[in-house]
């Protein structure tokens, strides 16, 4: 259902329409009604006392929308007092309604209205009691309470028309149209000090003096108005006035020129006629006046009217001369109009003059509106601005009303919600580029020669750009590639990083482990053994590998070929007592452990020993005390040969000896040869095989993997699968190749891998940038033709066959759209006749009818177009120039005037710096006519310069700094960064800038003088030195004598790095920098190697059997370790450890037979791991042979030790060496590498032992020896490109100065090349000269042919020439206004004249305006109260006469709003008292002395007055306020401190005798004569009663010690010294001063 609802007239007549048709006239009727204003209080009386009061209408309620609601109201019955009171005392007939009916509006009404709400408007005061505006200053502290009102409406938001106010009341509360504000305190005016007094009017007799002062700051919020500005006295003179002078003084007077009118053919009677009015009183002036009618009166409304109609585009100016008149009367100094003929005697004053009739600016129509600056919503809130322009179609003359506003701004898209949300634009980067490794300091020369091969850490750039962020409803199913856009879009975030490191893959670096032992002769797999060949096999450890994928360690294993392999072996682990078969002695068995073991030594299940198991039970025998006994097998002695060949096997061998010799009947000893077993070693043939694998090819394409990717291929893209391979070999060493059947299989390296292919890349291009913008003003027809370009930024280059970058990343073009500037020009007719004052006017003023004197002459102007058809004077006004004058004066000549020739030409010019001249001469009677002779007058010659075409070259400022030429580039692309690293240094060019000066010392135009207006200079920047080191020097020695170390080399400094250079690494104190890496010194290389002892050597006596003690050698030698027994050869002993030197002999013992017989000792058990103290280790033996009897003993079978430290037990633990310096690859300079450290096993002495002896005692290293270390890789700075030289700062003058700058886009890191230090270059601008229009000083006021009157002061525009900088030298020089441009253009826009007046002797008058005040804030307690401040000038009233008095004017002061004003503050300021009187002033805070602005309730007095009045005798009033008495005599005080009385000073003489009147004064007791004495002195010595007061006491008390402390002093110097022996007693150096008190 829809409804529209019309409104009509002001009443709220509303009707409503329903569309369905009914429901027509039903809301027409309530709304008329309840539209019109009901009175909220309706008093209704009743008698004398009560009446009726009602309250307003509530809301309309009711259940449905429509006609059927209602509304109440309260009724009240009130006393005239204001009190309410029962209904009852009120008349019930006169009782209004509380209840009607209404119209309920509906809610979708209240779319059709809303309220208008005006701005608050100022604050004003709010009346206070009695209805008055009076402002309570003292009661107001900081401010006063004030009202705000503002407009409210009902309006139709339809067509914003104003409705009833009730209809809105209808849907809303009506927003309050008043609020409470605040007012600062009322602000007196405040007005600065009186000037000084003015000379006295006359110079003799009585005259009249004035001194004046100005408005600081007008009256406000109701502040006291300001006082009077002048103050005149009379003033007299001691020489009367002659009796002439007294007579009256008369001045001629004019006033202001009439309006110009154009004189008409019909004039009326009085038209044109001069009268002269002879009024007594000064209101009815007597003066000349000029009578003219209106000839057409009608025209005066209409023309006021239009006084702005717009002229649409005129073709051509004229001009009319018309004529104005002025009035002249003679006054008297009285002030009254005197006869004219009293101030003219023979030249009648001017009345009339030609003028040009006033023309008003008219202007086009406005233009329609710019397009909005703000056209898209961003984070800032501020509006955009919208521009409309008019152009001048007339220039204003004659005084006509100036040119209006020419351009019009207005806000527009305030809020912006509707608008898109503005482009955001951020940085993007291409891909990085190679990776760039530089020659780090002092590298060797090969590294230098071939720098392709240096690998390692290095360096890759890219390029950044800025683009448009693309709207976030796009979609994102790709990559987005934004075309780029101006760097400065983006200068509010940091651009991305352009540098990061990267690294190139080095050689390939393994560091590995020691070879382990060689294992057992084994099957290539024990889990199924094949045939009778087998492998013996060693292993080592990759400890650290380079990170590069293609390279491979060495082999890691090595193999040799044997026969009979065993997996696994039965070992007989233990083995049990010999038991006799029968009896104690004699053959028995003995029992073992047998168990299977592989070759690691586990236990396996027996079955896995493929071998019979040795016997469990083994034959021995047990001697018996006669037999022989023989020891025990030694160990086998090492291998004479590590393998075998065709010429030598390795053998080892075993020995044991007789311990016990046998008896008779015994078990003989066996044979020699049975003492001691040979048996074949290492008898593996010396052939060493290993898998030798080369490095891994390049990753190729996998044709078989590519089918199966095919058939499950789902879409995405991803890098194809490839394989990379390597050759795999048996290799036999020092041999080469053999056939793989001589490597063991199973450890064969795989020889295929899996490998991603590098992907195929398309080159990828950002799409072209928009076209540069060409030029939007015109540019001249000669000029050459604006370009254009843009760009596009390679992203990614292709690789891997994909497609290729196009050619064209950069295109120009001309632009097509600049249009040529249009040539225009003024087209000039010729001047009219010189247009004089009507002869109507001229003969009813004058009475002169000579047509003669001074006139004006016009000429028209047209513009012209470059064809020469007539065109729009607008489009001239545009283009063509300065234009030209209209009107001048001129001349009729009258009979009277004094005839000159016309100007000769000048006279020929002599050089530069010379003047030419110019003549004319008098002719007739003007030869004889004496004003006509006077040159000042009537020059008849004159001079200028000639001009001069030689000019002056003077170079100006500093030389510039030197600048390089700029890489050889393509044009700067815009949004786009270069990345290079800086070279700065080689030939550049710099900049000085020349003045170029005329003869006259005039600043002109410098390509004058130069062509390009610099001097320029080549210039050299030195390069930079890099730092400088030796090479390196040899390695030193280990640093460790035993174990693991460091050994170094180093680098020292030869160069320091200078201008900018590479800087050195880091250095030590000895400036070197050295590298480390680790090494071992083997603690012992050589070992003792000993041979079997000998037979035990008894010396037996006669025949006795060879047995007991004896004594038996060996042989010892110092061998390298490690080497076979075969293969040693002795080396000097002196190599091997002394301290470990095994004896060579020792005693022996063989036993006898039936003797007791024991095993060798075996091998003491392990002390405990830490030698806890109190612990012991054991050695045990056992018996071979029993003694044959059994009282004969054995020795002992077990012995034991204490565990001591160092001694029988030692402990072990690791130590590491220092790390080594980070080592690279051979090519490297920096980047991935590894730095190690060697482990050493240490005995708890110190000593250095093997590593095996850490290992057997259970310990374990968590120590890294290996680890991954990175050298960082010197980046040299990286800078942007300079950016384009910005515009000049000044286009003129020597202050000039462009600029351009760079920035840092990477800094220098380690030893890479610093960042310059100059980021920032300047050059200066070409000089050229400052043109500028000065507006001169106004002229003091003139009045043309009269003494006094009104008058007009001028002002003129001079074009003067400066260096930049008006206030410095050298100063401004005139120069012709051509330089300047427009003057007519100029003039227009300044006020050039303006009316004033010069008063009559006599006149009451009005200064000048004062100058401006100080801007000046209304603050509240020193913080401002508004944002802009007030400033005042006034004018005060100089009275000349004072029976003038009654026609003086009023003061007068203004005040405009400014900027930048300040919070002053007032205060009360006292001067010193000076007869108990001071001067108080009131002052401002910045120290200027005011009146007004301080509080008048905190003056301070002037007057000082004492409390109690001084009336005692010869009492005052002193400065301290306290009654003291007159010079003579002294103060006595009462004990309250008030004066008592005044006494004489005694021995003073008072030159007037005292007027004593009373007793008192005269009969008390006067003081001493000292009083008068000291009460010159500062400080007194006698108080006012005449009493010493108590300092002089202690000055007298100190001084009489001193004086005491001097005598005894003196006396013990001078005292002659007694011989005595003995020393005298010491003296109390203050014994003297107390001898008066030792009785004491």
């Amino acid at each position: 259902m829809g409804w529209t609802m019309t409104l009509k007239d002001d009443f709220g007549v509303s009707a409503w329409t329903r569309h369905s048709g009914n429901f027509v006239s039903l809301l027409l009727l309530f709304l008329s009604l309840f539209s019109i204003p009901a009175h909220s209080d309706i008093v209704l009386p009743k008698a004398h006392h009560f009446s009726w009061k009602a309250g307003s209408w509530g809301q309309c309620i009711g259940e449905v929308c429509g006609s059927g609601g209602f509304q109440t109201r309260t009724i009240w019955c009130i006393h005239t007092e204001g009190w309410t009171t029962h209904h009852s005392h009120c008349q019930h007939v006169e009782k209004p309604e509380s209840k009607r009916q209404c119209f309920k509006v509906c809610d979708w009404h209240q779319d059709l209205f809303e309220w208008e709400i005006s701005d608050w408007g100022d604050c004003v005061l709010v009346p206070f009691f009695s209805n008055e505006l009076k402002v309570r200053t003292a009661e107001c502290v900081t401010a006063q309470h004030g009202i705000q009102r503002r407009n409210i409406h009902c309006v139709r938001t339809s067509n914003r028309s104003t409705v009833s106010i009730r209809i809105c009341e209808f849907f809303s509360q009506k927003p309050p149209v008043e609020q409470a504000c605040l007012i600062p305190c009322p602000q007196d005016c405040v007005v600065s000090d009186f000037t000084s007094w003015s000379s006295c009017s006359k110079t003799c007799s009585a005259g009249l003096q004035h001194r004046t002062r100005h408005v600081l700051a007008a009256p406000m919020y109701g502040g006291a108005n300001c006082p009077n500005l002048t103050e005149t006295r009379t003033c007299t003179n001691s020489v009367d006035c002659p009796v002439a002078e007294d007579e009256y003084q008369y001045s001629l007077k004019v006033g202001a020129w009439s309006k110009c009118r154009l004189p008409h053919n019909k004039d009326s009677l009085l038209n044109g006629r001069t009268t002269v009015n002879f009024g007594v009183s000064s209101n009815e002036n007597n003066s000349i006046t000029l009578h003219t009618l209106d000839p057409h009166p009608q025209f005066r409304h209409h023309h006021r009217q239009h006084a702005l109609v717009h002229v649409r585009y005129p073709m051509s100016w004229e001009v009319e001369v018309g004529y104005q008149t002025r009035h002249v009367r003679c006054a008297r100094n009285d002030g009254k109009n005197v006869m004219l003929s009293l101030c003219t005697k023979d030249n009648s004053p001017l009345t009339f003059q030609a003028c040009v009739m006033p023309k008003d600016c008219q202007t086009s129509d406005w233009s329609s509106w710019s397009s909005c600056s703000k056209t898209c919503r961003s984070t800032d809130l501020s509006p955009g601005y919208r521009v409309r322009t008019r152009v001048m179609t007339q220039i204003p003359h004659g005084g006509g009303k100036q040119c209006p506003a020419l351009e019009e701004k207005e806000a527009c898209n305030i809020i912006g919600d509707l608008l898109p949300k503005c482009p955001r634009y951020t940085w993007r980067t291409t891909d990085w580029g190679e990776c760039h490794i530089r020659p780090l300091l002092g590298q060797q020369d090969r590294r230098r020669a071939n720098i392709s091969k240096l690998c390692g850490g290095g360096v890759q750039t890219r390029k950044t750009y800025c683009v448009q962020v693309p709207d976030d409803s796009a979609a994102h199913y790709r990559k987005e590639v934004s075309r780029p856009v101006n760097a400065w879009l983006c200068d509010g975030d940091d651009p991305p990083l352009a540098v990061q490191n990267c690294s190139i893959p080095c050689q390939y670096r393994c560091l590995l482990s020691q070879w382990s032992p060689w294992s057992a002769c084994l099957h290539e797999n024990c889990k199924e053994p094949q045939g009778k060949k087998g492998f013996r096999q060693r292993k080592r450890e990759v400890l650290w590998e380079s990170s590069n994928t293609l390279g491979t360690c060495p082999h890691l294993m090595e193999f040799i070929p044997c026969e009979d392999p065993a997996c696994y072996l039965w070992r007989i682990q233990q083995k049990e007592k010999c038991i006799p078969t029968n009896s104690s002695c004699g053959p028995g068995t003995a029992v073992q452990n047998v168990t299977c073991v592989n070759t690691e030594g586990g236990d396996v299940p027996a079955t896995h020993c493929v071998d019979d198991p040795p016997p469990t039970e083994e034959a021995c025998d047990v001697a018996c005390s006669a037999d022989c006994v023989v020891g025990s097998w030694s160990s086998w002695s090492s291998c004479s040969h590590s393998c075998a060949t065709k010429t030598a096997e390795g053998k080892q061998s075993r020995t044991r000896t007789v311990l016990a010799i046998p008896g008779k009947d015994g078990k003989a000893c066996p044979a020699a040869p049975a003492l001691e077993e040979w048996r074949v070693c290492n008898d593996h043939p010396c052939n060493v095989f290993y898998w030798e694998a080369s490095e891994w090819g390049l990753c190729t394409e996998d044709t078989s993997a590519q089918m199966n990717e095919s058939s499950s291929w789902n879409g995405t893209s991803s890098c194809p699968v490839g394989v990379q391979t390597r050759n795999v070999s048996c290799m036999k060493m020092n041999a080469g190749p053999v056939i793989n059947k001589r490597c063991l299989d199973s450890s064969r390296p795989e020889t295929n891998r899996s490998c991603s292919l590098p992907c195929k890349k398309d080159c990828v291009v950002t799409p072209f940038s928009e076209w540069t913008a060409c030029p939007t003003s015109c540019l001249p027809d000669n000029s050459t033709a604006a370009m254009q370009s843009r760009y596009r930024i390679i992203i990614q280059t292709a690789s891997n066959g994909g497609q290729e970058c196009p050619d064209t990343v950069y295109e120009e073009r001309e632009c097509d759209s600049v249009r040529v500037c249009p040539m225009y020009r003024w087209r000039i007719h010729k001047w009219h006749s010189c247009s004089l004052v009507p002869d109507s006017v001229r003969r009813g003023l004058s009475g002169s009818g000579e047509a003669c004197g001074n006139g004006l002459e016009t000429r028209g102007i047209s513009c012209a177009g470059e064809d020469g058809e007539p065109a729009n004077m607008t489009e001239c006004l545009q283009w063509a120039g300065p234009f030209p004058s209209q009107i001048r004066e001129c001349r009729v000549p009258c009979k009277d005037d004094c005839t000159l020739t016309a100007w000769s030409k000048f006279s020929e010019c002599a050089g530069c710096g010379s003047s030419r001249t110019r003549r004319r001469s008098l002719v007739g009677r003007s030869k004889k006519k004496e004003r006509c002779l006077n040159e000042d007058w009537y020059p008849l010659e004159e001079n200028e310069t000639c001009p001069c075409n030689q000019f002056l070259s003077q170079p100006f400022g500093n030389w510039s700094a030197c600048i390089l030429p700029n890489p050889p580039v393509f044009k700067s692309l815009q949004g786009w960064m270069r990345h290079r690293e800086v070279k700065e240094c080689g030939q550049g060019l710099r900049y000085r800038a020349v003045a170029c000066i005329d003869q006259r010392g005039h600043l002109i135009n410098p390509t004058l003088c130069t062509d390009s207006g610099y001097i320029v200079e080549v210039c050299h920047i030195p390069c930079p030195l890099d730092c400088k080191l030796s090479e390196w020097s040899s390695w030193s020695a280990c640093s460790s004598s035993c174990g693991s170390g460091l050994k170094t080399r180093s680098k020292w400094l030869r160069e320091k790095a200078f201008n900018g250079g590479r800087p050195c690494p880091k250095l030590d104190l000895k400036n070197q920098v050295y590298e480390a890496v680790p090494c071992n010194r083997e603690c012992g290389q050589y070992e003792w190697r000993i041979e079997p002892w000998s037979i035990c050597t008894i010396n037996t006596v006669d025949d006795l059997p060879a047995c007991g003690e004896g004594v038996q050698s060996r042989k010892i030698r110092c061998v390298m370790k490690g080497a076979a027994s075969g293969e040693e050869g002795s080396a000097d002993v002196s190599l091997c450890d002394q301290e470990e030197m095994p004896p060579r002999a020792q005693v022996c013992h063989l036993a006898c037979p039936n003797d007791c017989v024991v095993a060798a000792w075996g091998a003491w058990s392990h002390c405990p791991p830490q030698c806890d103290p109190g612990s012991a280790r054991n050695r045990s033996r056992h018996v071979l042979r029993l003694p044959a009897s059994e009282k004969a003993a054995c020795p002992e079978l077990v012995q034991s030790e204490p565990c001591l430290l160092n001694s029988t037990c030692f402990t072990y633990q690791y130590r590491v060496s220092d790390w080594s310096t980070c080592q690279l690859s051979e090519s490297a300079i920096c980047g991935q590498g590894s730095r190690s450290r060697l482990l050493d096993c240490v005995r708890s002495d110190g000593k250095t032992v093997e590593l095996q002896k850490c290992q057997q005692f259970g310990l374990i290293n968590k120590l890294q020896l290996l680890e991954s270390c990175v050298v960082d890789c010197p980046v040299s700075c990286i800078l942007a490109d300079w950016s384009p030289w910005a515009d000049c700062s000044h286009t003129c003058g020597t202050q000039g100065h462009s600029v351009r700058t760079r920035r840092i886009l990477q800094e220098a890191h380690e030893e890479g090349r610093p960042c310059p230090n100059q980021l920032t270059q300047t050059k200066p601008c070409s000089i050229r000269p400052c043109y500028l229009w000065l507006l001169n000083d106004w002229s003091p006021c003139t009045v043309e042919g009269a003494k006094c009157g009104e008058g007009v002061r001028r002002r003129n525009l001079s074009c003067v020439v400066h260096w930049g900088n008006l206030h410095e030298s050298p100063p401004p020089q005139p120069v012709d206004r051509a330089f300047c441009g427009d003057v007519l253009r100029k003039h227009l826009q300044q006020e050039m004249e303006q009316p004033c007046f010069v008063p009559c002797p006599g006149d009451c008058h009005l200064t000048e305006w004062s100058t401006w005040s100080s801007c000046q804030l209304t603050c509240l307690e020193g913080r401002s109260f508004e944002s802009t401040g007030r400033q005042a000038r006034s004018r005060a009233v100089i009275i000349q006469a004072m029976e003038n008095q009654g026609s003086c004017p009023h003061q007068s002061f203004e005040t405009q709003p400014c900027k930048g004003g300040k919070c002053h503050t007032y205060q009360w300021k006292t001067g010193g008292w000076t007869n108990n009187k001071r001067a108080v002033w009131c002052q401002r805070s910045d120290g200027v002395n005011v009146t007004g602005g301080c509080f008048p309730q905190k003056r301070p007095t002037t007057l000082r007055h004492c409390h109690p009045p001084c009336t005692k005798p010869f009492s005052h009033c002193t400065p301290s306020g306290v009654c003291g008495c007159e010079k003579g005599y002294t103060e006595v005080m009462t004990s309250h401190g008030f004066l008592d009385y005044c006494t004489r000073t005694p021995g003073v003489d008072i030159n007037k005798k005292a007027d004593v009147k009373t007793n008192s004064g005269r009969l008390k007791p006067r003081p001493s004569q000292a009083n008068d004495l000291f009460s010159e002195w500062t400080l007194r010595p006698v108080g006012p009663d005449g009493r010493v007061k108590l300092w002089v006491y202690a000055v007298t008390i100190v001084g009489f010690i001193v004086i005491l402390f001097i005598i005894t002093l003196s006396f013990l110097i001078c005292k002659p010294s007694k011989t005595s022996k003995a020393s005298p007693p010491p003296q109390k150096p203050l014994t003297l001063a107390y001898d008066g008190d030792a009785d004491m």
